[in-house]
């Protein structure tokens, strides 16, 4: 991701009262000292992506977040975004998060057909859509 990031995780787990829940990545910038926790999602945004995504900073701040450290942060990926749904489902939310979309569109076409596509991605890292 950059400078500072240390790769904290991959699929980690969580258990809450019984019920197991998995955040997709977590990394720690050790300069900032705060955790980022990024969520990919392969479709569109959806509003209850980020009711997830808040969830999980809540988890990371309960369990992981020492008094030192800055806010945590959640980032979710996902294939595409509708910014004014995105606007409405972070508008009230209190931790720091953003919504940001990919896309192979912006490649050239030589390179963007040496690519995989997303349903390849997924297959390769093993993501799930819970």
């Amino acid at each position: 991701m950059g400078p500072g990031f240390a790769f904290v995780g991959r699929q980690v787990h969580f258990d809450v009262g019984g019920d197991d829940f998995y955040i997709d990545l977590l990394f720690f910038h050790v300069e900032q000292l705060r955790y980022y926790v990024v969520e990919l999602k392969t479709g569109k945004f959806q509003p209850e992506y980020a009711g997830k995504l808040n969830f999980y900073i809540a988890l990371v701040d309960d369990r992981l977040r020492r008094e030192t450290h800055a806010d945590t942060v959640g980032i979710l990926i996902c294939g595409s975004k509708n910014d004014h749904t995105v606007r409405y489902s972070l508008g009230r939310a209190t931790s720091p998060m953003a919504v940001a979309s990919y896309t192979y569109d912006a490649l050239p076409a030589d390179v963007r057909d040496q690519l995989p596509d997303a349903d390849r991605l997924t297959a390769a890292l093993d993501w799930t859509e819970d």
